[in-house]
């Protein structure tokens, strides 16, 4: 078997996704993952005896010197696709497979030369490549497998026979075809007004390319014409496909023999590429075992699974006392629920019905201190409660321990987390089995066991800070965010099912109106009719140049109305944003349960900077500012039993903490004397007092100061405001030449960022950056935007938290009825018992603003009424 490993190399690349495949360090691997388990299919399923991978050693070869634009029409190699080659060599050299590269030739040379000598020496071979110039070895003794469009899973046996069912020739005559109708591929340029049904028919009619072109003169008609007139094209392309079948090889095919793998080699390269699961296939094929995990040499792979216990009552009481910090795990099972337990040497499975005679013990230790390790907590926690027990210690989550660690990909499951701390596949059995597969399926035991080991893991690999973000915010927002789910928060119907009907009649109106401003029916949802309007028939100046002609999205289509008014734009523009938030009323109205109240979920790893995400509903998209956001805002209520709702949210946070990290003197003696932060900043870029600064002044120092914190540009800030991009540079030139600290610290926050390949909060919450030194420009740029705001935003994230984890600790310390319901952004929301309003703000002011010593105070604004609207301030 020889393999072209460029070609294939290049297919898995855009068959896998980049960003899934990459290492902590930012090396993409998805071309070498996709190559190795191809190559591991292939040695599965062919069992070759011989093998070797031919590579390109650039794109000069002996046919760029005949013809200098021989593959010139080939775009520059994707940046996340250097550096992969030279890795997968490597791991191909620890799997002992031979590797061969020859100057001024190309793969496919060496791969017909390999061919030609195996077949010489009785081999049967096996040509695995993705150029079709390889279609021309095909023989008796010679088989090519050529991967399908969707990547290199699939691959198209081609024998003589599969040749001339596609293609109408035999494989030697390919070439010939290909010479004549041109290789866009290989900027070959074939002869115009020939495609292949015209030269597959010359083939059959003469016999060869050579014959067709001695007999030129019988072919009659434009096509005749113009093979007279470009035949020198056909002879040239002939010449370049021609595969050579004699390069010089260092080796021969004899010394190609698959020898017994180095598993330890393996373990090492595919330890630093971070592949798991193709460790264990390489070692299953070998027939080896993998002695262990090279990124912990002490610690067995895959140690002996314990046999689950059965066990009730005090039995199971002595065992829980017995073995302690165990992963627990809580599903849903056929009778009641599912329980196992784990420690790292022993296991209890058993079927829970809550409050049943056997589990006193149980029920009593689960609700207890005792530390406990789970994956996803929260979740179990509900289902817990939901069945009416409690759930107290939690200890550990693997899930939250994992996205710590690589928060921009967390984890969705136990096998994911399993595969990448232990290197070992979790077994699963056959989901479409009516039946599970007990022998082959994970039953709740052997998932706790799983997930003890992976935690231990995990959270060995925590540097600095990061497990006290783990121990002292995370953890213990788990049971804060389950009883937030929990409760959810009361609903007005009616007034939501009243603003729907309102939003469906203006969204047909809207439509109408749209409609009659161009004299026909289009629709508005549809990019390529809209195109066809605006830039046909209404004749309009062009948008971003997109894949499918020119974009429609909000704001290109913002900045065409602004420049070109038009009243199908502003008809097209309300319509879009009413159609927006009547989906979200219909979302919100669905999500209303039967008690008439809504529970989003709360996603702790929802985001790469700590921030929580909200779904299923998403609360946290709700407009503020627009009259449609504060209307749906209106239906958030208190429940009856309770006396009003109370806000209470940041003031200004992002900035009070560019203040502590910039420790600028201007914008600390702001915060500190009390001022109104944009008019004290605007009095000193404008050289004005405070009470002198205009509303259009305020406007662009408040627009700059948040920017910044964002990477705003000055052609960024010259849009956001409709000024020049003179003025808007000017304008930050005077912020930062009188606000020098943030300047230097935006530019070393970044600078750090690339030394460190992370971004830190004041807690010490880590975000890697591996774009940073991407030598891709979009990335890189897009990297240093992100970096520059990752500690004020993961700041903040932090701090609400940690006011959220001691306002709950307090209120329910104090024996208070009221409760907190909601988490957006930087704002909480309660439900207010009467009589209890004074000391619950007292409690939310005071741990509101205590969540954090910065060099500035967090100001904590609180406000109250009937619905959250009203509640504003």
């Amino acid at each position: 078997m020889i393999i072209d490993g460029h070609s294939l190399a290049f297919r898995a690349f855009y068959a896998l996704p980049v960003d899934s495949f990459q290492t902590q360090t930012g090396q993409h691997t998805n071309a070498i993952h996709g190559f190795i388990a191809m190559l591991i299919n292939l040695l599965g399923n062919e069992k070759p005896d011989s093998l070797a991978v031919a590579f390109d050693i650039s794109r000069h070869s002996f046919r760029t010197e005949e013809y200098p634009e021989y593959k010139g029409t080939r775009g520059e190699t994707p940046v996340e696709f250097k550096g992969q080659i030279p890795l997968l060599q490597e791991a191909l050299h620890a799997m002992g497979i031979t590797t061969i590269e020859k100057e001024n030739y190309e793969a496919d040379d060496v791969l017909a030369t390999l061919a030609t000598q195996g077949a010489e020496a009785g081999y049967r071979v096996l040509v695995v490549s993705g150029d079709r110039d390889t279609i021309q070895l095909v023989d008796d003794r010679i088989t090519l497998l050529y991967p399908s469009k969707q990547g290199v899973s699939e691959l198209t046996r081609y024998d003589g026979a599969k040749v001339m069912e596609r293609y109408g020739v035999r494989p030697e005559q390919y070439p010939e075809i290909a010479a004549l109708v041109g290789e866009t591929s290989d900027n070959l340029p074939g002869v115009p007004r020939v495609g292949e049904k015209t030269a597959v028919k010359w083939i059959n009619q003469f016999g060869s390319l050579e014959e067709i072109l001695r007999r030129q003169d019988e072919i009659g008609g434009k096509v005749g014409e113009s093979l007279r007139e470009h035949a020198h094209l056909a002879e040239r392309n002939r010449r370049l496909n021609r595969l050579v079948r004699d390069v010089e090889l260092d080796v021969t095919v004899d010394e190609l023999k698959l020898g017994q793998t180095d598993m330890d080699a393996v373990a090492e390269v595919f330890a630093r590429l971070e592949f798991r699961t193709l460790l264990q296939r390489v070692a299953k094929l070998s027939g080896t075992e993998v002695s262990h995990d090279p990124a912990q040499p002490a610690a067995p792979l895959a140690p002996e699974r314990p046999e689950a216990k059965h066990l009730i009552d005090e039995e199971l009481g002595d065992w829980l006392a017995k073995n302690p910090s165990p992963a627990v795990l809580i599903r849903e099972g056929l009778a009641g629920l599912e329980v196992g337990i784990a420690t790292e040497t022993a296991s209890v499975r058993f079927d829970w019905i809550v409050g049943g005679l056997d589990y006193g013990q149980f029920e009593a230790w689960l609700a207890s201190d005792s530390p406990k390790v789970f994956f996803d907590a929260k979740a179990q926690l509900e289902l817990a409660q939901r069945a009416g027990a409690a759930v107290g210690g939690i200890a550990g989550d693997l899930l939250l321990a994992a996205w710590l660690l690589r928060p921009a990909t967390a984890e969705k499951n136990i096998a994911d987390a399993v595969l990448r701390f232990l290197g070992e596949e979790v077994p699963e059995g056959d989901p479409n089995q009516l039946v599970p597969d007990e022998e082959n399926t994970a039953d709740a035991a052997a998932l706790a066991w799983y997930i003890v080991r992976a935690h231990a893991v995990a959270v060995s690999r925590f540097e600095s800070r990061t497990g006290e973000i783990y121990t002292d915010i995370e953890l213990p927002l788990v049971p804060v965010l389950a009883a937030l789910e929990t409760r959810g928060v009361e609903i007005d119907l009616p007034l939501l099912e009243a603003h729907q009907a309102e939003l469906k009649d203006r969204v047909a109106e809207l439509q109408q109106r749209a409609f009659d401003a161009i004299g026909r029916e289009v629709n508005l949802s549809s990019p390529k009719q809209l195109q066809e309007v605006l830039f046909e028939q209404l004749d309009m100046p062009k948008t971003r140049k997109t894949k499918s002609g020119y974009t429609t999205d909000a704001a290109a289509l913002a900045d065409l109305q602004q420049k070109n008014p038009h009243p199908f734009l502003d008809a097209l523009l309300s319509h879009r944003e009413a159609n927006k938030m009547r989906q979200m009323v219909e979302t919100l109205i669905k999500a209303v349960d039967d008690g008439g109240r809504i529970h989003t979920t709360l996603v702790q790893t929802g985001s790469s900077t700590g921030r929580l995400s909200s779904t299923d509903p998403n609360l946290q998209n709700i407009p503020v500012r627009s009259e449609e956001g504060r209307r749906i805002r209106e239906a958030f209520i208190h429940a009856p039993e309770f006396d009003t709702l109370m806000t209470a949210d940041y003031s200004q946070i992002e900035m009070r903490i560019m203040a502590d990290l910039s420790q600028d003197e201007g914008l600390i003696e702001a915060f500190n004397a009390g001022e109104d932060l944009h008019r004290f900043v605007g009095s000193r870029i404008f050289g004005v007092e405070p009470a002198d600064v205009t509303n259009e002044m305020r406007s662009k120092v408040k627009a700059m100061s948040y920017g910044l914190a964002y990477g705003l540009s000055a052609f960024g800030l010259s849009k956001q405001l409709g000024i020049s991009a003179a003025e808007a540079k000017q304008l930050m030139m005077d912020y930062f030449e009188r606000f020098g600290g943030v300047r230097d610290y935006l530019r070393s926050v970044v600078e750090q960022a690339k030394r460190d390949n992370f971004t830190e909060t004041i807690f010490g919450r880590r975000r890697p950056f591996p774009d940073l030194a991407s030598p891709n420009r979009i990335l890189r740029e897009n990297a240093e935007r992100a970096a520059l705001n990752a500690p004020i935003q993961g700041s903040a994230a932090d701090i609400i938290k940690i006011a959220m984890i001691a306002v709950e600790r307090r209120m329910r310390a104090a024996g208070l009825q009221s409760r907190m319901l909601l988490q957006i952004h930087d704002e909480l929301m309660f439900e207010v018992s009467a009589g209890e309003w004074d000391e619950l703000e007292a409690i939310v002011r005071e741990e509101m603003a205590g969540a954090a010593n910065l060099a500035v105070p967090l100001e904590v604004q609180v406000g109250h009424g009937a619905n959250w609207n009203a509640a504003a301030h």
